[in-house]
């Protein structure tokens, strides 16, 4: 059987990468980030929006989905692609992130885990089985396998280890209850937390399933960035180099440039479009709170050269006067912050192409940090795992 996803490395610098990914409904170029549509739309944006950033791939969330409008829906309009009139492609996450998100509201067994809706307090069975036919369901492109989920925060390490074992253990129940193997790919998620020997054990295990990829999962959970580098670096060391990897939850502009340099394909987080309805735009000298007083009369675009439809057309003066008064404040500032992710990873991408990824980090990294005249101490960890010299100093 050709398998529904073709992935070829077509340069490396260093263990960055530089891919194409060829899925059911084309081809996504790697490193990515994938922006979420929770519950099968990006909020604030609409899908022809994200056509014309030229998004090739996002996000839906299984668990809120199956909710509302629920599987046998979805099924019956033809999928989620149909759905939202997206003829991209699609990821859907397996629910296993809300044992996270739902904690206090969740039970976990071997069997699975039972939620109780924070909303109308009604009950919803998820088994790996459940996950994987409500994702067969919804007719992503790729499905993630349901894991137990941990945050890295947790301190009991029992527990911790508990979620490692019962994420291998049911990946054999996800990979045979996926019905859709001919058109849809499943994704094993490696957990662990911040022990490696812990991920060591379940890289191994998951390995040996020969998925079509792989995602890092359990991670983004408030740990230390130093933390979170040291664990990304150990699973790209493992992880297969001929498929996919993807990392979960990660969506701060400078992760997504060091984690790329570690060797990851793929991102997703809704930071972009969360901050942006709070009226905070992403820029290459950091973070920009449109909110600020002495922006109203401040006439120049939020980025100079960016080809968003914020930028082209309006001013940061028009932007602080209607953000958090008119619903196309949220939508302007949404695309802007999609758009300056999709195209930081598509320069980063063709900086390895050109073998210029050092250059490009570096001036990433003097831009983004210039208002602070120092990089974090991860910034540095990162770098020295992908080998990766920083070749310039800020001026005092």
């Amino acid at each position: 059987m050709v398998r529904p996803l073709q992935f070829q490395v077509l340069k490396t610098y260093k263990k960055a990468r530089a891919s194409t990914m060829t899925l059911p409904h084309g081809e996504v170029y790697t490193p990515v980030y994938m922006p979420v549509g929770t519950k099968g739309t990006i909020k604030g944006v609409t899908s022809q929006q994200m056509k014309n950033l030229d998004c090739r791939i996002l996000l839906g969330n299984t668990y809120h989905l199956a909710y509302q409008p629920g599987g046998d829906y979805m099924e019956k309009v033809g999928g989620l692609h149909k759905f939202m009139n997206w003829d991209r492609n699609i990821l859907t996450d397996s629910g296993g992130f809300q044992m996270v998100s739902l904690s206090k509201l969740c039970n976990i067994t071997e069997e699975g885990v039972t939620f109780e809706h924070p909303g109308d307090g009604s009950i919803m069975k998820l088994k790996p089985e459940d996950s994987v036919h409500r994702q067969n369901q919804i007719g992503g492109d790729i499905l993630m396998a349901l894991d137990d989920v941990v945050k890295t925060t947790h301190d009991d390490l029992q527990r911790m280890d508990e979620a490692c074992d019962r994420t291998i253990r049911w990946i054999d129940r996800n990979i045979e209850a996926h019905a859709r193997k001919s058109d849809q790919n499943l994704f094993p998620i490696v957990q662990g937390g911040l022990d490696e020997k812990m991920r060591i054990k379940c890289l191994e295990a998951l390995i040996a399933k020969d998925a079509n990829g792989y995602a890092i999962g359990g991670l983004s959970g408030g740990e230390a960035k130093t933390d979170f580098f040291k664990i990304v670096n150990l699973c790209t060391d493992y992880l297969p180099k001929d498929k996919p990897r993807y990392c979960m939850g990660v969506g701060y502009p400078e992760d997504l440039v060091l984690a790329s340099c570690l060797g990851v394909d793929m991102f997703d987080c809704v930071f972009s479009t969360r901050t942006a309805r709070f009226g905070t735009a992403f820029t290459k000298y950091g973070f920009l709170n449109l909110k600020r007083q002495e922006l109203e009369n401040d006439f120049t675009p939020i980025e100079e050269g960016c080809e968003c439809e914020a930028c082209k057309n309006y001013t940061k003066s028009y932007l602080h006067n209607v953000i958090g008064k008119e619903p196309s404040a949220c939508n302007l500032v949404s695309m802007h912050n999609i758009n300056y992710l999709l195209t930081l990873m598509k320069r980063q991408r063709q900086s390895i192409i050109d073998g210029t990824l050092e250059e490009f980090v570096n001036d990433f990294l003097k831009n983004y940090y210039s208002k602070q005249k120092e990089l974090p101490d991860f910034v540095y960890k990162a770098l020295e795992y992908a080998d990766i010299k920083i070749t310039f100093k800020f001026d005092k």
